[in-house]
């Protein structure tokens, strides 16, 4: 019984001594728009009493990656220390004319296409760097619509554990079975990054992934 208790101890004396590890990469990846900046500014706003970036009603208003280190996260006396990259929304094309109707120029609309491609390359090369990734989708629209087979190949082929947010289930028209039912093989965890909706079990599901 003593042998035990003295096991027990040194056990959770390890456990303790090894619970923050030290940058896991986490990658926020996704379509345009369906959350991944936002998500990513109430996980830091939580822990570090800052936003990563700026969110926008704007297609690809993130257009270069965006890097925030050491980010300690704590749930359930564990913490995890994160390097989160925040990264441009994945387009299979991206057509500056479709600039034009949020009031911009064409000459405006052009750069943002151009900006926005080159982000949207250098977000896949970015995979090899990635140790986790959290793919970011709009719960209110068609899933299928959103997925990128070019990122879900590489994930794939990386081998790279991916958790997928069904985000926006605040709103009257988010289905989070439609996303469940389209990624089977991924873990589904509905959230509003907006609101903080699910927060806590978002963060469950990470810390469950990291091994």
């Amino acid at each position: 019984m003593v042998l035990k208790i003295i096991k027990d101890f040194v056990k959770h004396v390890i456990g303790r001594i090894f619970s923050k590890r030290s940058n896991v990469k986490l990658g926020f990846y996704g379509p345009p728009n369906g959350g991944k900046t936002t998500l990513a500014n109430k996980i830091c706003k939580d822990w570090l009493g800052e936003e990563m970036g700026q969110a926008s009603k704007i297609p690809h208003e993130t257009r270069e990656i965006s890097i925030k280190e050491k980010v300690n996260i704590t749930y359930k006396d564990k913490t995890l220390t994160f390097k989160i990259a925040d990264t441009p929304g994945i387009a299979t094309k991206i057509d500056y004319e479709d600039f034009l109707h949020f009031g911009m120029n064409k000459t405006e609309a052009k750069k943002r296409a151009r900006e926005a491609t080159k982000g949207v390359i250098e977000s896949i090369k970015w995979l090899d760097d990635m140790e986790l990734v959290v793919i970011v989708l709009d719960s209110t629209q068609n899933p299928y619509n959103q997925v990128n087979i070019t990122l879900i190949g590489n994930l794939v082929a990386r081998k790279i554990p991916v958790l997928i947010v069904a985000n926006k289930m605040d709103l009257r028209k988010s289905d989070i079975k439609s996303i469940e039912a389209a990624f089977p093989e991924y873990p589904v965890i509905g959230i509003s990054a907006k609101n903080g909706n699910n927060i806590e079990e978002f963060y469950e599901q990470l810390f469950e992934m990291v091994k």
